[in-house]
């Protein structure tokens, strides 16, 4: 099998209602980016606790994480995916309501269900790579995570439109982006639970003739034989293809850490990027703009990643998003703070590294688990991602009240290549091996 296609003729159907579920997602998911900080630091009256709603959404969207995998499991895609949308659709409301009444405690508490929306953006680029060969896998996935380009970008900008929309109905304007998010994630919901028919890993077992609950069966044991004709690709997935349980469980250990790194880093310098903006006399509108364009970049490249990764192989992408994230904290930490400019390109280098990592780091991870029990460990690895970014969004507030936006920028991008010498730890010993295994080929043959 050479094409997503070839695998089963529901591929196409099943990547066109994700794509358009992830293009009304992706407004939702803005909304909490754009203003979440600024909304929290005038209810609360202090910039210290102003990554507070980075935090609690995040955390939100850990629990989320584990229960979207955990129903994906035993019932499917599109049910776990419904239900993560429509909790985050809740959560949005109840942000506004807490907005309208100026309840903290409300809205502390909404922003955590609001977290549920976050979390199944991320679980649905799972989905498109289901029915993927392993060829192809992070192509599939990658269709996905653009999808969310559109929505994501359009609603920054609406920003001001929305704030005037929620101050004719009494609503303070920094929750407008939030009404918004209301109607996307649940339409979104609405979308999936009518759409996604056949569901793509209920399928996919069906196709492998897997029974759920026999975790002997695992795409990484035939990857390398399927792949072993794909040309200078072949020797960077070679990494990924091992029927040794224990390498499967380092390669999904791997992923797990390339992606936490990247989350980590992306979700402490993004936070506190309007709130930076603001304190130098730029408008939210400005700040919309700048946050606009690393959104894209998040996603927008997601098709280079995806090929990028198909091509060269998982560890050299892993390593170039490592690179990329140290280049943004840079470019962040010495821009002047007057530059929208220099902002927009630090914001847009840390959306592209994060794209690297995440496309490298769950392509690693799908590559190495099993239909028996892919969905679950998914679940768990958005856990682990979950709570770096609530780490650094929590973070972040406190290094920029205690110390400065220069400070947060730089040690994020620091801390970003600790992804190296993980990658070249992990990665020597086989490719040691791999390199003292063609040179014995040929002369045997003689």
């Amino acid at each position: 099998m050479t094409t997503t296609a070839a695998l089963h003729p529901a591929q196409r159907r099943i990547l066109t209602v994700l794509i358009a579920a992830q293009i009304l997602s992706g407004a939702g998911l803005a909304a909490g980016i754009t203003v979440g900080a600024l909304l929290a630091e005038d209810m609360l009256g202090t910039t210290g606790l102003s990554g507070l709603p980075s935090a609690l959404f995040t955390a939100g969207s850990a629990v989320a994480a584990a229960l979207v995998g955990a129903i994906s499991q035993r019932r499917g895609r599109r049910t776990g995916l419904a239900a993560g949308y429509a909790t985050g659709a809740v959560g949005a409301l109840g942000v506004v309501i807490a907005a309208a009444v100026d309840d903290v405690a409300l809205l502390l508490a909404a922003l955590v269900v609001y977290g549920a929306g976050t979390a199944t953006n991320l679980q649905a680029r799972y989905s498109g790579a289901d029915l993927a060969t392993p060829a192809h896998r992070a192509r599939a996935l990658s269709v996905v995570l653009v999808a969310t380009t559109l929505g994501a970008v359009v609603g920054p900008n609406l920003v001001t439109p929305l704030g005037a929309l929620a101050t004719s109905w009494h609503i303070p304007p920094l929750a407008g982006p939030f009404l918004l998010a209301t109607i996307a994630y649940g339409a979104a919901a609405v979308v999936l639970w009518a759409l996604l028919r056949p569901d793509p890993l209920l399928t996919a077992r069906a196709v492998a003739g897997s029974d759920p609950a026999d975790p002997s069966h695992s795409t990484a044991g035939h990857s390398a034989a399927e792949l072993s004709d794909t040309g200078p690709s072949a020797a960077g997935l070679s990494d990924t293809a091992s029927g040794d349980s224990a390498g499967d469980r380092r390669r999904v250990l791997l992923g797990s850490a390339v992606m936490v790194l990247a989350q980590l880093v992306m979700v402490a310098i993004m936070t506190m990027t309007p709130i930076h903006m603001q304190h130098h006399g730029h408008s939210v509108g400005a700040a919309g703009v700048v946050i606009a364009v690393h959104v894209a970049a998040m996603y927008l490249p997601s098709p280079l990643s995806g090929y990028l990764v198909d091509r060269y192989g998982r560890m050299p992408v892993a390593v170039a998003s490592g690179i990329t994230l140290l280049v943004a904290g840079l470019v962040a930490g010495f821009s002047p703070p007057q530059s929208v400019t220099l902002l927009a390109v630090a914001l847009g280098l840390l959306g592209l590294g994060w794209s690297f990592g995440l496309v490298s780091g769950t392509t690693l991870i799908t590559d190495n688990t099993s239909l028996a029990t892919r969905a679950k460990t998914q679940g768990l690895v958005d856990v682990a991602i979950a709570v770096a970014g609530a780490g650094g969004g929590l973070a972040s507030g406190l290094v920029v009240a205690t110390g400065s936006y220069t400070v947060l920028s730089l040690g994020g991008g620091v801390l970003a290549v600790a992804l190296l010498p993980v990658i070249a730890l992990a990665t020597r010993p086989r490719r040691t091996s791999h390199r003292d295994d063609r040179p014995t080929a040929t002369p045997t043959g003689h």
